[in-house]
């Protein structure tokens, strides 16, 4: 089991993070009145320096703006992808628990069948029917994310049906749709706001790792994927910054995403906490 002290330094600083970055993505670009498209190729690939503090890239623009601009979409993707996911998730999960027999059985097999690809293949197949964009990849990364939230809250919902205040609600008369919505649904809600803040930071990886293959949004258009993927001979010709600062926005405010969510699942699950540490 974790030190107290150390818990509660992963939750300051995971927070003082997501803190700084949610400032960031919605203070820098109203206060900040500059283009992050603008080129200025005599400003190309300056290291980082205090005009630049993240350099500029192979045309010159501010990487530190266009990281602020990226790590924004980024965080977009993640949030509404995750948000989507869950409540999908969420309606299904319930829905097969609380109905049970065959209907149970044929939509968890066809979850099975889902998960048994992996995500990324499905995310492809399905950002390649529309043009880049934000929305494409984001309904690509919510109709991957859904089956594992689903699971979930599948097995709560089983768990509960056994409880003696659900036995009590069925024997006074109340329909299954009244037990799903009175009692089973409100006590899963933790547990399915606690998937879709663990699956932030994984849909904010999709999303890059669309962007990087081309797939995700518009070349042109600020991602933590794109900046990657467009800075790869920058990397071969010996300049690391386009590379590593993109990298690490989008590692660092991951990480702490999943530093408070572990924090939570601690809370939910006090007796398997050395279980369920990150």
């Amino acid at each position: 089991m974790a030190d107290p002290r150390t818990r509660r330094l992963r939750l300051w600083s995971s927070a003082g993070i997501v803190g700084a970055v949610l400032c960031a993505v919605l203070l820098v670009p109203p206060l900040v009145q500059l283009d992050e498209q603008a080129v200025d190729l005599s400003l190309k690939l300056l290291p980082p320096s205090p005009e630049h503090p993240f350099g500029t890239d192979d045309v010159g623009r501010d990487l530190l703006l266009r990281c602020v601009y990226g790590l924004r979409i980024s965080l977009l993707v993640g949030l509404v992808a995750a948000l989507v996911a869950t409540v999908i998730g969420t309606a299904v999960g319930a829905a097969v628990a609380s109905l049970g027999g065959w209907t149970d059985r044929l939509v968890m097999r066809i979850v099975d069948a889902f998960s048994s690809v992996p995500h990324l293949l499905l995310g492809i197949f399905i950002v390649a029917m529309f043009r880049p964009g934000v929305w494409p990849v984001i309904v690509s990364v919510a109709l991957t994310h859904w089956l594992s939230t689903a699971r979930i809250v599948r097995s709560e919902v089983l768990s509960l049906r056994s409880r003696p205040y659900v036995d009590a609600a069925i024997s006074g008369g109340a329909s299954r749709w009244r037990v799903a919505v009175r009692h089973l649904l409100p006590a899963v809600l933790p547990q399915a706001g606690l998937a879709a803040v663990l699956m932030v930071p994984h849909a904010m990886w999709h999303e890059s790792a669309l962007s990087f293959l081309g797939l995700g949004l518009p070349s042109h258009q600020a991602s933590l994927g794109n900046l990657v993927q467009s800075a790869r001979s920058s990397l071969l010709a010996g300049d690391w910054w386009p590379t590593l600062f993109p990298g690490l926005l989008l590692i660092v405010p991951t990480l702490a995403i999943a530093g408070l969510a572990g924090v939570w699942r601690d809370r939910l699950n006090p007796r398997r906490r050395s279980e369920l540490m990150l």
